[in-house]
């Protein structure tokens, strides 16, 4: 890839190149890369409804794609999370009493009052049939591995004399869910167990199953039961892999496997989490192979929330500059388009968003994708339309108002992580008429940065105190989720180093969380701490908390800066023609350096024709 680059910036890559790449191998002869030709496009659950989503809420959505995005390729509707809970929860799960629905093979099946129409044995046929019908594909989410009921209850395996007790191991649980116990790949009756499944599914009519808790951390063996289960079928099952990072080592037996894995954990309307898919696009580049695609997870657009495990029912969070720098991305770097939010409440800007058939365009059929350049904040990448030779270059500009350093602030932790849980902070704020609770990400490289500010009190000369998390706050942000009191930013109880407390804030980092500060306090005191829904997971979280009394950033950048790019870069000759793909518009021929101006946190997309014969 470096070598790559290397010839881009040299100049050494001509407009129609047909140099190897290393980023983009032909598919190996196995059938199921053909069932993705192009990266999947559809909608999926989880931002909008979590694990509670109807069948009628399943009929909406994709009543609306068939008239509104089915013309644009849109195909694939997907029931995410615990279907086969009749009495699951909003904003988590319910897994004190849940209603289970599983068949006599330790099969789980469609919850009845959820989605009537699996009622009497019938599953999700009658759903999928209703999709068919309209010209679109189905798909449903799994948990890895063999349910603890099934184990419990010793259900039989279809087709053997063994049981769900044979086969399973408690190692390996997740750890955020626990419906599922792992299966054990060398086990007899493990294969039998995934091929009852995919049976099951097959005589459904599915076309598409997300697998959870599969990439990370890596479960080769079961990946690849999974794999032989699907392809003994005989049915085209798009098979995706979730949630991430996809360990890179494993990225190989990914495309061997799957037809799309996850490079990223949960993505949600976060600029912070937008911003972090540079990097993590920039080094899945060269695993982009036809029917095996990094997928940088679902497109967080529209109206979010209305039941989901994180926030409320809200549009997205993300600015419209911000919207057009995430299709942008995701298109130029070929992910699997996965809509998140609410399609019948799609407002006309948000589906002339998704439907642009220039930017679709790139996303279903280019090649040799990959990042030109990174100079600070500002990013290029480039890519080829393999039919004309065309060059598509997408441009953006991430940068920030820069934070100010650590030593500016008033007080400051040591990092927080699980070896060192919490610290507490005295703060003198006598004068002061802001206060801004910073928590600023340990470099660690995990997204498990969940912060509580714990007991965060007010106290003036008098002793007189006054819990912060009773005043509202003028503004506040959080690299997930969002800032909410007395709550953890995953909605459970703020719990640090075991014990729970009842007033804070929870919140993620990177955050800012302002306050005006009423007259007459003189100190600021609290703990902050790593919540425990992090703590527990893989390595835990890494984050460092601090006090202002003054803004906590640098002067703002300007709002638009020129990104420049010159011929040799783009391995163009002068005179070749640009095209706005956002807008459709011609810009005109390139005779010097390409320098658009693009908003901060916006993005430009382009494609470049070589000039027409004689000119």
């Amino acid at each position: 890839m470096n070598r790559l680059r290397n010839l881009l910036l040299g100049g050494a890559c001509a407009l129609s190149s047909t140099a190897p790449a290393l980023a983009q191998q032909a598919a190996p002869k196995a059938d199921f890369h053909q069932w993705a030709p192009t990266p999947p496009m559809g909608w999926n659950s989880w931002d909008c409804y979590g694990p509670t989503v109807t069948e009628a809420e399943t009929k909406a959505n994709a009543d609306y794609m068939a008239k509104n995005l089915k013309s644009s390729g849109w195909e694939y509707v997907v029931v995410d999370i615990r279907w086969y809970v009749g009495n699951d929860t909003a904003h988590g799960y319910n897994e004190k009493d849940p209603a289970w629905n599983i068949d006599a093979y330790g099969r789980f099946v469609p919850a009845p009052n959820r989605f009537p129409s699996a009622a009497g044995g019938k599953g999700f046929k009658p759903l999928a049939d209703y999709l068919h019908a309209k010209g679109l594909k189905f798909g449903i989410h799994l948990m890895r591995g063999v349910p603890v009921i099934a184990v419990q209850r010793k259900l039989p395996i279809k087709g053997t004399k063994l049981t769900a007790a044979d086969i399973y191991s408690p190692d390996g649980q997740a750890a955020w869910l626990h419906d599922m116990y792992t299966v054990v790949p060398t086990r007899p009756g493990a294969q039998e167990y995934y091929n009852s499944l995919f049976e099951l599914y097959a005589a459904w009519g599915v076309d598409f199953v997300k697998i959870d808790d599969l990439s990370e951390p890596y479960h080769a063996g079961e990946i690849e039961l999974i794999r032989k289960a699907i392809d003994r079928t005989g049915r085209k099952i798009v098979f995706s892999m979730s949630p991430g990072e996809t360990p890179i080592a494993d990225a190989k037996h990914a495309q061997q496997h799957a037809n799309l894995w996850r490079t990223v954990g949960d993505f949600w309307d976060s600029w912070e989490q937008l911003k972090e898919h540079f990097a993590v696009c920039e080094r899945w580049a060269q695993y982009i192979m036809p029917g095996a695609w990094p997928d940088a997870d679902m497109l967080p657009l529209g109206r979010l929330g209305i039941r989901a495990e994180r926030g409320d029912d809200r549009q997205t969070r993300f600015t419209k500059d911000e919207q057009r720098t995430l299709m942008t991305l995701w298109s130029i770097f070929r992910s699997p388009l996965m809509f998140g939010g609410d399609l019948p409440s799609s407002t006309p800007a948000t589906l002339a968003l998704i439907t642009n058939p220039r930017v679709l365009a790139v996303n279903r059929a280019s090649a040799h994708n990959r990042q030109l350049f990174r100079r600070g904040d500002l990013v290029g990448w480039v890519a080829d339309d393999p039919k004309t030779g065309d060059r598509f270059l997408a441009l953006f500009n991430a940068q920030d108002q820069e934070l100010a350093p650590a030593t500016d602030a008033a007080a400051s932790s040591p990092l927080i992580n699980r070896q060192g849980p919490q610290a507490k902070l005295d703060v003198d704020i006598t004068g002061a008429q802001k206060l801004y609770l910073n928590v600023r990400d340990g470099g660690d490289g995990t997204a498990w940065d969940h912060a509580d500010w714990l007991n965060p009190t007010l106290t003036n000369g008098a002793g007189k105190t006054l819990a912060l998390s009773t005043l509202p706050w003028t503004s506040a942000t959080a690299g997930w989720g969002q800032a909410t009191a007395n709550k953890s930013v995953s909605g459970g109880p703020l719990l640090v180093a075991g014990q729970t407390y009842a007033a804070g804030v929870g919140t993620h980092a990177n955050s800012i969380i302002a306050y005006d500060l009423p007259a007459g306090y003189t100190r600021f005191t609290a703990t902050v701490g790593l919540d425990q829904a992090a703590a527990g997971q893989n390595t835990g979280g890494t984050f460092q908390a601090l006090v202002f009394t003054k803004s906590p950033f640098r002067p703002a950048p300007a709002d638009s800066v020129q990104v420049p790019v010159t011929l040799t870069e783009l391995g163009v000759p002068r005179g070749s023609r640009v095209q706005d793909l956002w807008s459709g518009r011609a810009l005109g021929p390139l005779n010097g350096d390409f320098a658009p101006y693009i908003r901060r946190h916006g993005a430009g997309f382009y494609r470049i024709s070589r000039p027409a014969a004689g000119k």
